[in-house]
């Protein structure tokens, strides 16, 4: 046998065999990866830890750090327990909005409502792995602002604020995104957006004698500026 061709010693491994996971990385890629993984521990643990306080019956500590609850919450994370409710949503109800925007020659035009539930209702139709966000994220601010405000449209408190700013904020998202429908030319800006419910209750079966009024209500709010 050739002498650079010796069988290893027993009991060792070849140079190419390593150990999996975190374990075969050099040194400072392994604090770095413990780092990481301790600070993805922490921060899951503190958001459990709120969402708990959030939705347990109130006491002590609830309250005494409710601004931080209520903070890191609201919006984006706020529970309910609709799905469980003795009277479940009888109403289909889309959320729609329109834009006034300045065009490239200068002239202010008002565009068509746009119907944003139903974009997300196509895009969740037919999908094995409908986007928690194409879900929920437009149903749930909607419901935070009606929550938060009275008939007239105005604010209860910071939280109404809140809510204000959070359903503006998907709306204009929204119209900034979308470029599909070729109708906005290069330098058009959207200067105001106004939005709008329409509620219509689900018709009753065919073998009730229920009368059901089925026609479309709609609830204007103010434009607000962009």
């Amino acid at each position: 046998m050739d002498s650079n061709e010796r069988e290893p010693a027993e009991g060792a491994l070849p140079q190419a065999v390593r150990a999996p996971g975190i374990a075969g990385l050099s040194a400072p890629y392994r604090v770095l990866a413990a780092l990481v993984l301790a600070a993805l521990a922490v921060g899951a643990c503190l958001h459990l830890g709120l969402v708990f306080l959030h939705v347990a019956p109130a006491n002590t500590v609830s309250r005494q750090h409710a601004r931080l609850v209520d903070g890191w919450v609201y919006p984006e994370f706020e529970q309910n327990w609709k799905l469980f409710a003795p009277n479940p949503l009888q109403q289909n109800i889309a959320v729609e909005v329109r834009a006034q925007v300045r065009t490239a020659g200068g002239e202010l035009v008002t565009r068509d409502w746009r119907d944003l539930s139903a974009e997300d209702g196509a895009a969740i139709r037919h999908s094995l792995l409908p986007s928690h966000t194409e879900q929920n994220e437009l149903r749930r601010a909607w419901d935070f602002f009606t929550g938060s405000h009275d008939e007239d449209n105005k604010a209860d408190g910071e939280r109404g604020e809140l809510s204000e700013e959070y359903l503006k904020r998907i709306a204009v998202a929204r119209l900034a995104a979308d470029r599909r429908d070729g109708e906005r030319p290069d330098g058009e800006r959207i200067v105001r957006i106004q939005l709008r419910s329409a509620t219509r209750s689900v018709a009753a079966p065919a073998w009730s004698e229920e009368k059901t009024d089925t026609q479309t209500y709609y609830r204007e709010l103010p434009w607000w500026t962009v």
